[in-house]
């Protein structure tokens, strides 16, 4: 009996074997001679066998667990021009998520104010400043939101969100249309190839056309997009909406729009809901073979066939669906937060990437899997009330409170302390977190855009773009015994804000605080004197000017200098030449020596004394930019030769040749968008053409003008109040940088003579 069942158990063994092409590791038919610890081996092998099995089948049930949990999380920011309605928008989200109770205008005239701007600056001025993370849910889904700002001197406060979003909300305004700032959001959104839905809100307004918005977004942001839904009615006829996928038509009834009511398409509108349809079904065909098949061979299109295309291109990027609504006037949030459930990815649905610094940057696949190394990025920072507060986006494993992390970048073990998720500024304690979402820690210390892992890797993520600061202001505190708090709020903004930048001026000792314009700095200048109760006193704004050179100049400088003892003795000979335009580097320092004439150890302080004597040119003391150096030939002394001979021969050469090599001043050009009513356009163009400002583009918005010019910034101090005077207070403007160009030759005698008189006094 004990015989058969272990003959049974051997057969079943072979089977499961020779299934799995592998070599039986017992006989098929054991007989009477077969040697006991044989059986033994099988049985064994078959328990293995099972067991083995049995971990793998966990292990399949553990990664469906976590890939469905995975499919229910989207993480997504709402970007847009200034005052296109994001903040209401997310505040209108918050409340029918359930997470608010409450809805508070921007501007509220009950003193509460938005959810998301929890600054009171932001509650005074109407505008957000930070970006402000929260999360909510709705039908299961959890939607993790960024609520950035659109004033281009936040600009960073959107570069980072988007950095660690997987989709976005670009929200147009109904009227404004596509305004400079849209253009902007958007090509960061390609930058960091985010896919996104566009959301035409306020259609209440009087003259809004949410076809002409469509159509902007088509020619101006190159969107292969289509209209996803038709409003009923516009600015005070709105009503409610028609959805083209589920050909249904949605009213929001109720105080705050909280009741949906969803009806039949109206008879007066089937015709053209009927046509937009097809319209919507032609534009993914062209992006999607699936749908295409199915429309080419006039197959009826069912909903769940075009809400499957619809996803696949807007994933891909292929495609943009543009939704509509009012979101001051509750209508169409929620429609909205169904096509972010519908279309935006889930965080498996976007390719992640890391560079493996064991394997010379070698770039990574990131699964999102939290049974993964962990991996998380630190893209914000703020100083709160317990320490710093670190938000991280976690892109594999899992992280815990008490855990111990590595800083990639630093090399250091840090233990957290506390773990929380963020509802703007409100704290939600949590005991871990895993891959794909979006959380925050206290008592980390790091910069913005450090990689954090569990030790068992060491890689990093690629960091944000971040813009060159273009305007500076000298502060100082008014009262000597504030010196301390002064230099602790300057440590922590510099630490927040990577785009606002302090230095010290050599000469005047004067500390230089430099930003994104002049609202970015004049509001750390008021958080100073809010948050750290210090008064500054701030001097006239400065430009951030450049200087280059335009030919080629050679250098042969020797540096001897005999004083008793050791000498100084270091001779360098070469050239410079202007890098050629778009190279992406600003200075190259090239090593061309042959020999030994200069030994290799003295090469570094060489490039150390040029790169410090091009921090600050001859004609207006501003950086050298554009510049190639290259070192041909030199001398050394056995004795006298040191780094610092070497390192001061390279200065004295730069500045030797640097008069030949004609340099120009560089000053930053900005591009001005300005809307005005038309009566006052010729007043308007004629004052930018006396501040040497080039127009290059004037549209017609009913009954306003668009003028696009580039404007040098320097002639643009002050700019508001005078628009303000010339159009009776009914003209606005948007600035943003564009580039360093060529300052006029009587502009730059102009400034080279301001600065020798500056010297000389």
């Amino acid at each position: 009996m004990a015989r058969s069942a272990r003959s049974s158990a051997s057969r079943l063994f072979y089977t499961l074997c020779s299934s799995t092409k592998s070599t039986p590791l017992i006989p098929h038919h054991p007989t009477p001679t077969t040697p006991l610890a044989a059986l033994l081996a099988g049985n064994f092998h078959l328990r293995h066998y099972a067991a083995s099995s049995a971990a793998a089948r966990v292990r399949e049930e553990k990664e469906a667990v976590w890939r469905e949990s995975m499919e229910k999380v989207r993480n997504i920011g709402i970007s847009a021009h200034i005052d296109s309605g994001k903040t209401t928008l997310t505040e209108r989200v918050l409340f029918y998520t359930g997470r608010i109770h409450e809805i508070h205008e921007v501007r509220g005239k009950d003193g509460v104010g938005a959810k998301m701007d929890s600054m009171d600056l932001e509650r005074e001025k109407g505008i957000t400043i930070q970006s402000a993370a929260t999360y909510c849910t709705w039908k299961d889904y959890q939607v993790n939101i960024i609520d950035t700002p659109g004033h281009v001197d936040f600009t960073i406060e959107v570069e980072r969100a988007l950095r660690v979003l997987d989709g976005a909300i670009l929200v147009l305004c109904s009227v404004g249309g596509v305004q400079s700032q849209s253009i902007t959001v958007d090509r960061q959104m390609r930058r960091y190839e985010v896919p996104r839905l566009a959301f035409i809100n306020k259609l209440d307004r009087m003259g809004a056309d949410p076809w002409k918005v469509l159509n902007q977004a088509r020619s101006k942001l190159r969107h292969h997009s289509a209209a996803v839904q038709v409003p009923i009615g516009l600015e005070e006829d709105f009503k409610g909406l028609i959805d083209l996928v589920q050909s249904k038509a949605y009213y929001f009834h109720g105080s705050n729009g909280e009741k949906i009511v969803t009806e039949d398409i109206p008879a007066n509108m089937e015709a053209f809901a009927s046509e937009k349809r097809r319209e919507l079904i032609e534009a993914v065909s062209e992006v999607d073979d699936k749908l295409a098949e199915s429309f080419l061979n006039d197959e009826p299109i069912s909903p769940a066939d075009l809400e499957a295309a619809i996803r696949r291109a807007t994933i891909a990027r292929k495609f943009v669906p543009v939704f509509m609504g009012s979101a001051f006037k509750n209508k169409g949030v929620q429609t909205l937060l169904d096509g972010v459930l519908s279309y935006l990815p889930c965080p498996v649905e976007v390719s992640n990437y890391a560079l493996d610094q064991t394997k010379n940057e070698e770039k990574v696949t990131l699964t999102g899997n939290p049974t993964g190394p962990l991996v998380a990025l630190a893209f914000k920072l703020e100083e709160g009330r317990f320490g710093q507060l670190t938000y991280l986006r976690i892109y594999e494993g899992v992280i815990r409170k008490g855990d111990f992390i590595i800083n990639v970048n630093t090399g250091k073990k840090i233990k957290i302390p506390r773990l929380v998720r963020m509802h703007s500024n409100e704290m939600e304690d949590i005991q871990e977190a895993h891959a794909g979402q979006i959380v925050a820690v206290f008592g980390v210390d790091c910069a913005s855009g450090d990689t954090f892992t569990d030790g068992s890797v060491k890689y990093t993520m690629t960091s944000m773009n971040v813009p060159e600061p273009v305007m500076s202001l000298a502060v100082s505190p008014v009262s000597k015994d504030s010196g301390g708090q002064f230099s602790k709020a300057l440590n922590r903004f510099q630490k927040e804000d990577p785009t606002f930048r302090v230095g010290l001026d050599a000469e005047s000792g004067e500390t230089i605080i430099s930003g994104m314009g002049e609202l970015h700095l004049d509001i750390y200048v008021e958080r100073i004197r809010r948050e750290y109760k210090v008064e500054a006193q701030v001097g006239k704004p400065r430009v951030n000017f450049r200087e280059t050179i335009t030919k080629r100049a050679d250098f042969d400088y020797l540096h001897k200098k005999q004083s008793g003892g050791q000498g100084q003795y270091g001779r360098v000979i070469g050239y410079v030449e202007p890098l050629e335009p778009g190279s992406g580097s600003k200075f190259e320092f090239d090593n061309m020596l042959v020999g030994q004439a200069i030994p290799s150890n003295y090469v570094p302080a060489i490039e150390k004394g040029f790169r410090e004597a091009a921090n600050s040119g001859s004609l207006i003391g501003h950086p050298v930019e554009n510049i190639r150096i290259v070192l041909t030939d030199g001398a050394s002394h056995n004795v006298d030769s040191s780094e610092l001979a070497f390192k001061l021969a390279s200065i004295y050469a730069f500045r030797q040749c640097y008069t030949a090599a004609k340099p120009i001043i560089l000053e930053p050009v900005m591009l001005v968008e300005i809307k005005v009513p038309t009566e006052f356009q010729g007043t308007v163009t004629g004052d930018i053409n006396k501040r040497k400002g080039v127009i290059i583009g004037n549209d017609q918005e009913g009954d306003d003008s668009v003028i696009t010019a580039d404007v040098p910034l320097n002639m643009m101090f002050g700019y508001s109040t005078s628009l303000r005077s010339m159009t009776q207070g009914k003209g606005e403007f948007t600035m943003e940088y564009k580039e360093h160009a060529p300052v006029s030759s009587d502009v730059q005698t102009q400034l080279v003579n301001t600065y020798k008189a500056s010297k000389e006094s």
